[in-house]
């Protein structure tokens, strides 16, 4: 049974159109990245999961109707929105005894276990941690729930450099087993990328990708070329042209091209930065070639 089901799902706020017709599978044991501009949906939809917003067409999360079974629903999932708080006048061992009369599946021994790799104390109040060990506290709360599915929505937004890599470390290392799934809103693609299988991509509320990142390596062709093969690369209609590093030009194609564009340059390995790019970016944002 995959963990979460959505077909033709749609959300609209009046005339606003948040998400239109948006069909996705999510599997147990994956780490997916859901990617999109701001404004592109992926907080309605992580809304719409946990049961926060209702929805047009079918949504299924562990086997649930959101809406209908949200307080069952909550029980068995763990979720972080985007504008999650801790009470500022707890200690952190107070959260526990909190947690563990809140949630049946929560475990008292394994958040502190978790709170162990990192700085945050026992006694420690929360209004005297910064925020990127509160970020690591509430993730270890959360992780101490017995699930098999979290969700989280720019759960390091705003943390600098080092407490990002401690989040995901902890994250990885602590809760992914290969029968836990993640979904994971983020703007950082280049910092996640590495820690994904796979990638849903939003734009202006319309899923344009929906792939694992092994078949995103084999589907996606990224040439590089010399600036004078620019015209005749061009000429191949690639989803977008950028420049590299020293100068030389690149192009990513959705398949392999033709044999002879091929022969203009020399195959690269497509980032998911590059991809996300090609994929949303909006006229403006598109590179100049000049």
């Amino acid at each position: 049974m995959n963990l979460i089901e959505a077909n033709e799902l749609t959300l609209r706020y009046g005339k606003k159109t948040a998400l239109e017709r948006v069909s996705f599978s999510i599997p147990k044991g994956r780490v997916y990245g859901l990617l999109g501009h701001n404004g592109a949906g992926k907080t309605s939809l992580m809304k719409a999961l946990v049961g926060l917003l209702p929805t047009d067409g079918q949504l299924s999360v562990l086997g649930l109707d959101p809406r209908r079974q949200r307080t069952e629903l909550l029980s068995q999932l763990c979720y972080i929105p985007d504008v999650a708080v801790l009470p500022r006048w707890a200690r952190v061992h107070e959260l526990i005894t909190l947690m563990s009369g809140l949630q049946p599946r929560f475990s008292a021994d394994r958040a502190r276990q978790l709170l162990k790799r990192t700085s945050v104390g026992l006694d420690d109040k929360v209004k005297s941690l910064s925020k990127g060990m509160v970020v690591q506290a509430h993730l270890a709360l959360i992780a101490a729930i017995d699930a098999k599915l979290m969700i989280l929505d720019e759960p390091t937004l705003g943390l600098d450099v080092m407490s990002r890599k401690g989040f995901y470390e902890l994250l990885i290392d602590e809760w992914c087993d290969g029968e836990r799934t993640v979904l994971i809103s983020t703007h950082q693609v280049e910092e996640v990328e590495t820690l994904l299988s796979d990638v849903l991509m939003l734009d202006e509320g319309r899923l344009v990708l929906n792939i694992s990142l092994q078949d995103m390596d084999q589907r996606f062709v990224a040439l590089s070329h010399d600036p004078a093969q620019a015209d005749a690369v061009a000429a191949a209609h690639p989803l977008l042209r950028y420049r590299q590093t020293g100068g030389r030009g690149a192009a990513i194609f959705d398949g392999t091209p033709p044999e002879h564009v091929m022969g203009l340059g020399e195959r690269i390995r497509p980032n998911l930065v590059d991809l996300f790019m090609a994929l949303t970016r909006k006229p403006a944002l598109a590179p100049s070639q000049s």
